[in-house]
């Protein structure tokens, strides 16, 4: 059997994909995100996704490229991927930068409405404060 790869036309449909999802999902706290983690990436996959999530921060304040590079050790070439997907992707990074007060994105969206959305999980939804913590314990 071949090697399963995502395609960007059906990423989302995968049940591996979706199954990872999930179990996201499941988990109660920060730790059990952070041990999930643990056990589905290595040390390397952690600290690109950390990275990144950096980057995302870093951008979303308005501080350059080569300053984010300087500052993080990413590439300008990460720092240019992160933001196209920020401008350009499926939402994750606004969605996750909206909910943090103090790395909140510029937006036309009226303040009222920004400030709902963030503190309003949809229907079925878990609110990412769990997450949040997580990530700006690592931050410290």
């Amino acid at each position: 059997m071949s090697k399963r790869r995502f395609t960007e036309d059906s990423w989302k449909k995968e049940p591996w994909f979706r199954s990872l999802c999930n179990g996201f999902f499941a988990c109660e706290s920060e730790e059990d995100i952070a041990n999930f983690l643990r056990d589905v990436a290595t040390l390397s996959e952690m600290q690109a996704l950390s990275e990144r999530f950096e980057v995302a921060k870093q951008l979303a304040q308005g501080v350059t490229y080569r300053e984010i590079a300087e500052k993080t050790g990413a590439s300008t070439t990460t720092v240019t991927r992160v933001a196209k997907f920020l401008e350009n992707g499926e939402g994750g990074y606004r969605k996750i930068l909206n909910a943090h007060r103090h790395h909140r994105l510029v937006s036309s969206m009226p303040k009222d409405h920004q400030h709902a959305e963030a503190h309003s999980p949809h229907r079925g939804e878990r609110p990412a404060s769990v997450l949040q913590k997580y990530l700006e314990k690592k931050k410290e």
